[in-house]
């Protein structure tokens, strides 16, 4: 039997529940204490095993922390621990806002070691090296650790080599100077100061070919720098350069915006996929002619995150190419060979031949977070999995002011041919009740990841 994420609150909808919500739900603020390294051999045990069983979580975005906590609510008797890199969480939905000041920073960075301490699971800051599948262990920079299950949401890789080919100068150049700024690090620090330090000229923004994360949405963050320089009367001009053939998603959404509100400094390029990029001489060739720019946000292509080609879940095409996805259970998210090992958020591959991917957001990690939780739990006390459909909801801002956003909806069922279809809503009609929405919604979500 299939059940809904949402039966739990009968009559009830998604929209229902954001607008029933507290905006007091914004509670963010950092823990006064991270984890600290530890003085260990990469060769030494990191954590004993006692006789507990064992799930390990590799990453802490959206996906890694909402199933860490649901573990520890579903199944109490089970040992969890979180493995992370970075110190704290930084979230990319709401970075684009942050990028022209409309949030400030407390709304994006949360603490990873309070929600471990709320919940009971173990946070451990470092490094992963390798993944032993047949040993079911981990190894860190700081030790390696047994599971007997394992969780990898890991987001993503930004690729720049199906520009480049192995031109390690021209990627290091591009990644100084060009950064994409779609994944938690200091890009998105560096991309705040291109914004705010720009003078005028021709910004050339390239978007990935889909599939890709999203939020950051690359059109709201052009509707976002082109505020910012409306604003500050800085005689700039976007080029977006768009691989597909028109606007997708929310596409009437976004065309209005850019003609509305944006037309002297926004120009949407259709089928300009990237032929050739010089990033030195600062020109670019793509399928719809060639450009010239002053400054550029260059978004290379997406891939499934470092982690996930270590655990060797890589799908491959009918000629045995990779896909730059895990090949997973469509509903399951588990490994076709072995069951106890999960992967879930932006590294997910196809799912559907009608759809294909889901989309790589932050609302869809959470989501497969809370379901795989409920499977491990199924598994643990020996149970047949019940597949939970998920769903998307992501919310764009497309005029900072007044404030007005649109939004788009996914909705999931098993179709009757026996595959996963997708019904998509979009939202068009820009307005302040979507922004007010998407900060009830965040709240929510930062409830359900950190408890805070």
């Amino acid at each position: 039997m299939t059940t809904r994420m949402d039966d739990k609150h009968p009559g009830t909808t998604r929209r229902h529940l954001l607008q029933a919500a507290a905006a007091g739900g914004l509670t963010t603020g950092l823990g006064s204490a991270l984890a600290q390294p530890m003085i260990a051999s990469p060769g030494s045990e990191l954590l004993p095993k006692g006789k507990q069983r064992r799930v390990v979580v590799l990453g802490g975005g959206w996906g890694g922390l909402t199933v860490a906590r649901h573990l520890r609510e579903h199944t109490p008797e089970l040992e969890v621990v979180l493995l992370e890199r970075n110190p704290v969480f930084w979230s990319c939905p709401l970075s684009n806002k942050w990028l022209i000041d409309v949030v400030d920073t407390q709304f994006l960075v949360h603490s990873y070691t309070a929600p471990a301490r709320r919940w009971g699971y173990t946070f451990v800051q470092t490094e992963v090296t390798e993944i032993d599948r047949d040993k079911r262990r981990v190894h860190t920079a700081q030790g390696h650790l047994d599971y007997d299950w394992l969780v990898v949401s890991a987001g993503i890789r930004v690729s720049y080599e199906p520009w480049f080919g192995n031109d390690r100068r021209a990627i290091a150049h591009t990644t100084v100077n060009y950064a994409s700024a779609y994944v938690p690090s200091a890009e998105h620090l560096a991309l705040k100061q291109k914004i705010k330090s720009f003078k005028g000229g021709t910004i050339v923004m390239t978007l990935p070919p889909p599939p890709h994360r999203c939020p950051p949405s690359p059109y709201e963050r052009a509707c976002l720098m082109a505020a910012h320089f409306q604003r500050n009367k800085v005689p700039a001009k976007i080029i977006i350069l768009d691989p597909k053939p028109r606007i997708a998603p929310i596409g009437a959404g976004y065309r209005l915006a850019f003609e509305d509100l944006y037309p002297d400094i926004i120009t949407h390029v259709p089928n300009a996929g990237v032929k050739e990029l010089d990033p030195f001489n600062r020109v670019i060739k793509t399928a719809a002619g060639d450009f010239k720019f002053d400054d550029a946000v260059l978004m290379g292509h997406h891939q499934a995150a470092e982690l996930t080609w270590k655990l060797g879940a890589i799908g491959k095409t009918a000629d045995g190419k990779p896909t730059n996805w895990a090949a997973v259970h469509p509903q399951f998210y588990n490994l076709k060979d072995d069951p106890r090992i999960y992967v879930i958020g932006d590294s997910v591959g196809a799912v559907s031949p009608q759809f294909g991917h889901y989309p790589k957001s932050g609302h869809v990690a959470n989501r497969m977070g809370r379901s795989v939780a409920k499977y491990i739990a199924q598994q643990a006390k020996g149970e047949a999995l019940q597949p939970l459909m998920i769903d998307n909801l992501c919310y764009m801002l497309v005029n900072p002011d007044p404030l007005e956003a649109i939004s788009v909806q996914f909705d999931y069922e098993m179709g009757p041919e026996g595959h996963l279809v997708q019904k998509q809503i979009d939202d068009n009609d820009r307005r302040k009740h979507l922004w007010e929405e998407d900060l009830r919604w965040y709240g929510l979500m930062v409830q359900d990841l950190t408890g805070g």
